[in-house]
């Protein structure tokens, strides 16, 4: 593939809820520019996008893929994003690095979650929008009722720039309200716009030449004068707006069947701003911040927004260069590592293939592969610059499942495999809990962490088994009491022999205290060690329950040695069992973790979640509505969320969403507390 200039790219990001046809527009788009001789299918597997093998068995994009469509001089490199919500982490990966975002709606189903989130993230990234009504020729399309679904959902002004030409069977092609002409099929073919549409256009027309004039005051005069706007004045004061207002333009096809394809593509080339148009990029200097103008001439600067690993070539790292050029067979140096990489040869992303090219420019998207240390959302830059770019925020996993090795091969490798998961998806993140001895992955939902377990398995061999994750309790006690144990042990030869006398309570603040409180030297101080020693090994195993013991203080204050028999060990295991028996006799009880839940969700979907939240005994702490949601905030103990992510969006039809963080441990409940206990017991006697 040749070079592209600065000018001659659009990063164009195609976002939506899951089957609105994103990956067959694409497709679509390649067939209509003859870089494909035939269009692919998602049911065939054959479609560029989606080429992992993960896609085509559930057929829907999982992952981002960069497909460069060329069309007039320009490369649009097409950042196709997967629609399913447990994903989102792939399309705010694409945001970060694209000038616009192309936003797909159903003509049938209109405004769905998906597209609402994708809206939402777009703005955050303050992405110029255009919108395209999809599948016109789909029984009961509805161009009208698809666009005033948007518009009563958000706060933007939908401005149609074309017009379908016909619905449902009879979708034939589009009017175009730029040029008032008809484009029948895939829009090779022009003709006048047929009588019967002529008002309807003219109509729109008027208001489309109206919110062109908005975006420029110059427009707006030149349009207040003559009444009118020339074509070129329509386009320019349009690419304005949905850079600078709310104005979104509405655009309409029906990609798996080729129609409106060249219409659409014009517009995009006519609207979808290049690197050069869109605000500078700032990055982190030892000197401070650094303003990036997209310029090959200035300093290096490239953001890696993806990395994945490939059995055949290793890590592929994708980037987009901000300013400077990346060079086949350079040095480059990675600002978040401090470590300097090797570039072998810079290549051109397109769907799963690399295509080599000299030189990635300022403002195109490249890949390379083979880096030692770069991950995502590193800054690769030159030693003296030291620039660093941010990082997008993602949302925190909150979907959990245990992991466990299937073989002793792959427990050995299953750290390494579970940290380059996470490096490679920033939504996924793994942990061990000390307390259940689990260890756990988070992901965004139940397909996210299937696709990562699956991954997981083709891509580095690594088996495991997915496991209920156990609430990590904790064992306290609420008064104080005392007890004695003789450890007593003769065995022909040297015995064993050591008494411990000790009192334990309660304490705040403070994981565990220990004193020697011994006087008349009926212990010798230097067994106070294996004593402590003992104690802490019964805290970390627990008394009651089996999980660890917080919150406890220990007075050794009497004992009994013998001046032949006493060893270290002797005195350990008496301070372990007298500890067991004074802790059983402090009135013990369990602690949980109480998560701080924050809720989002549709203002008519209020009710059910308070009465959900009621069954999981949550103490609600406040509520508010702002613009048309609501949000909850509650203290809810974390066995009751544990497949929550699940719940509210069954409850919510998806739209409604959570965030969640550790906040303090608070006593279990009586009632609830025996079930638990009793639950443990069972458990560890079937490991015993």
């Amino acid at each position: 593939m040749k070079e592209f200039s600065t000018a001659s790219v659009r990063n164009i990001v195609l976002a939506s809820h899951s089957s609105s046809g994103k990956t067959m527009l694409t497709e679509a788009f390649l067939y209509y520019t003859d870089a494909t001789t035939r269009l692919g299918k998602i049911e065939d597997g054959t479609t560029v996008s989606d080429f992992d093998e993960e896609e085509q068995r559930r057929g829907i994009s999982l992952y981002t893929s960069v497909i460069p469509v060329l069309y007039k001089d320009l490369k649009l490199n097409l950042l196709d994003t997967p629609g399913y919500m447990d994903f989102i982490g792939e399309v705010i990966s694409a945001m970060r690095v694209a000038d616009c975002a192309v936003v797909l709606i159903d003509s049938v189903a209109g405004l769905e979650v998906g597209t609402e989130m994708a809206m939402q993230y777009a703005a955050e990234f303050n992405l110029p929008m255009i919108m395209v009504v999809n599948k016109m020729d789909r029984e009961n399309a509805n161009f009208q009722k698809a666009v005033a679904s948007v518009e009563e959902g958000t706060d933007y002004r939908l401005i149609p720039m074309q017009l379908p030409w016909g619905e449902k069977a009879n979708f034939q092609g589009v009017i175009d309200l730029v040029s008032m002409k008809a484009y029948k099929g895939d829009g090779k073919t022009v003709v006048d716009i047929p009588e019967e549409y002529k008002a309807q256009a003219d109509e729109a027309r008027l208001k489309l030449v109206e919110a062109a004039a908005e975006g420029e005051d110059s427009l707006l005069e030149r349009y207040f004068e003559n009444g009118s706007l020339s074509n070129e004045e329509i386009l320019q004061g349009m690419r304005k707006a949905i850079g600078t207002s709310n104005v979104i333009p509405v655009l309409v096809a029906a990609g798996a069947h080729m129609i409106g394809i060249g219409p659409l593509l014009d517009a995009l080339v006519a609207l979808a701003p290049s690197p050069l148009d869109r605000p500078a990029a700032v990055a982190q200097s030892p000197q401070g911040e650094v303003k990036l103008e997209p310029s090959d001439t200035g300093p290096l600067a490239a953001y890696v927004w993806k990395t994945t690993a490939d059995p055949f070539v290793g890590r592929q790292t994708f980037f987009r260069v901000y300013s400077g050029v990346m060079v086949s067979d350079s040095r480059v140096w990675n600002a978040n590592k401090g470590e300097e990489e090797r570039l072998a040869n810079v290549q051109v992303p397109f769907g799963k293939e690399n295509l080599p090219v000299p030189a990635i420019h300022s403002g195109d998207i490249g890949t390379v592969a083979k880096l030692a240390v770069t991950t995502t959302g590193d800054t690769l830059t030159t030693r003296e610059q030291n620039l660093i770019l941010p990082k997008p925020s993602y949302p925190n996993p909150l979907y959990r499942v245990a992991v466990a090795p299937k073989t002793q091969s792959d427990a050995a490798k299953m750290s390494s495999t579970l940290t380059r998961l996470c490096e490679e998806d920033l939504t996924l993140s793994w942990e061990m809990e000390p307390a259940t001895k689990q260890t756990l992955l988070f992901g965004m939902g139940d397909q996210h962490i299937d696709v990562a377990v699956r991954r997981a398995e083709t891509k580095f061999q690594l088996s495991m088994n997915l496991l209920e994750p156990k609430v990590p309790y904790e064992e306290h006690i609420t008064k104080e009491a005392s007890a004695m144990y003789r450890h007593k042990k003769q065995t022909g030869g040297a015995g064993q022999f050591g008494e411990v006398h000790l009192r334990v309570f309660p304490i705040q603040d403070e994981d565990f205290t220990f004193s020697n409180d011994v006087f008349g030297g009926a212990i010798s101080s230097s067994y106070m060690a294996p004593i402590e020693k003992g104690i802490r090994s019964v805290m970390k195993e627990g008394v009651i329950a089996g999980y660890p013991v917080h919150n406890v203080g220990v007075s050794v204050f009497d004992g009994k040695e013998h001046p032949v028999d006493s060893k270290p060990i002797a005195f350990e295991i008496a301070g372990r069992e007298a500890f067991k028996l004074a802790f059983k006799d402090a009135n013990p009880v369990l602690y949980e973790p109480i998560m701080k839940v924050t809720i989002t969700v549709p203002e008519a979907n209020m009710g059910d979640v308070l009465g959900d939240l009621n069954t999981r005994r949550a103490r609600v702490q406040g509520m508010e509505t702002d613009k048309g949601r609501s949000v909850v905030t509650a203290m809810v103990p974390l066995a009751e969320m544990l497949r929550y992510t699940t719940t509210l969006r069954s409850m919510t039809g998806g739209r409604g969403y959570f965030t969640m963080e550790f906040d303090h441990y608070d006593l279990v409940p009586i009632h609830l507390t025996q079930a638990i206990i009793e639950a443990r017991q069972k458990e560890l006697k079937s490991e015993d």
